[in-house]
């Protein structure tokens, strides 16, 4: 049954990255309904490293260079799982993560010495743009990633603060369990012609057609076990 469910999951992640490279690859803006632990760092990390790694082929490394892509979690621990899946994909690119609860000035110095992707919580990246440290005026791509809870947090004010400071000619990319209200309204406000994905509904029908092949299996295996007993 372990092996069963590693396999159903390894599957549906799969789907997942397809499903969104294709449209994500062709600067398309996104809304993909999507649970945690399917996959979706790498479904909107590839494209977007991709993207950033060919586009910026000229483009100088060193102190002072401000980020091409931005992605809003509502943890740190999300925050920190995103920055560590990126980094392995994309060593050469510069990725900073940023929450609070930890030193400022640390990461403000980290800031400072360049950067492509800017991983964090709303809160410290509010803090970051107030003080100057942050800048957001070349930023890309946008990843809103579990829209959903960061409303649950309290952190819809602060999403927006950040949304309105970003240049208009981006792609946008929003993830989320649910759909509540709030979230509707910023694909709405924020995003441009969203091509809407729903991998929850998706994940359920893949639940039960993976139930159903270990229920076949046994069904199967009983069949098998009743025949050699037959004298």
């Amino acid at each position: 049954m372990r092996c069963l469910f590693a396999w159903s999951f390894t599957d549906f992640s799969c789907f997942l990255q397809r499903a969104v490279l294709i449209p994500a690859l062709e600067g398309r803006d996104l809304i993909a309904r999507a649970k945690t632990g399917t996959g979706k760092t790498l479904a909107f990390g590839i494209p977007m490293i991709k993207q950033i790694i060919e586009q910026d082929e000229g483009r100088t490394p060193g102190r002072g260079r401000i980020p091409r892509a931005l992605v809003l979690a509502p943890t740190r621990e999300l925050a920190k799982q995103v920055e560590k899946e990126i980094m392995e994909s994309a060593p050469k690119l510069s990725t900073v993560c940023v929450y609070g609860g930890v030193s400022y000035n640390t990461q403000q110095n980290a800031l400072s010495r360049g950067v492509d992707v800017v991983v964090g919580t709303p809160g410290r990246l509010i803090d970051l743009i107030n003080g100057g440290s942050l800048q957001l005026g070349e930023v890309r791509y946008l990843v809103l990633d579990e829209a959903d809870q960061m409303l649950a947090v309290g952190f819809e004010e602060d999403v927006e603060t950040i949304l309105q400071q970003l240049p208009a000619e981006r792609q946008s990319m929003l993830f989320s369990a649910t759909m509540p209200s709030w979230v509707k309204k910023l694909s709405r406000r924020y995003l441009n012609n969203p091509l809407t994905i729903d991998l929850v509904w998706l994940s359920r029908f893949c639940i039960f057609s993976y139930f159903s092949r270990g229920l076949n299996f046994c069904w199967l295996f009983c069949c098998y076990l009743f025949d050699k007993s037959r004298p």
